[in-house]
């Protein structure tokens, strides 16, 4: 996935807003709230961090090409960052990333998801 295709997934999620901050990183929020960073690599392919469960994280945590996201993991949050496609390839990834954004937005006000257009739950 290159920076391009992680950026145009991103955008394709409701209700979602980019900057560029922290040293170059994409930045991918929904409602003020981050769920997916991209950047901070040399390669090809972006490192891209994403929240994720913490079942989910126990077990990418340990997998090649993958680690516990630096500074939100230890923090204490469940964080994943995808360092290259070795055992997770670009589906997946996308896959991962709707989730994050799901998390995110199960995390903001029923406020702030009825402004966003998100069904009430």
């Amino acid at each position: 996935m290159t920076l391009d295709d992680y950026n145009s997934f991103c955008a394709s999620l409701p209700s979602v807003t980019h900057v560029v901050q922290w040293g170059g990183a994409h930045v991918w929020k929904v409602g003020a709230k981050v769920f997916a960073i991209g950047g901070w690599s040399d390669g090809k392919e972006p490192f891209v961090t994403f929240k994720c469960s913490d079942i989910t994280y126990d077990i990418l945590k340990e997998q090649p090409g993958l680690r516990p996201a630096p500074y939100l993991a230890s923090r204490g949050m469940k964080w994943i960052q995808r360092q290259t496609s070795q055992s997770m390839d670009d589906d997946a990834l996308k896959d991962y990333l709707r989730e994050s954004h799901r998390l995110v937005v199960l995390k903001l006000t029923k406020q702030a998801r009825k402004e966003l257009g998100f069904a009430a739950s």
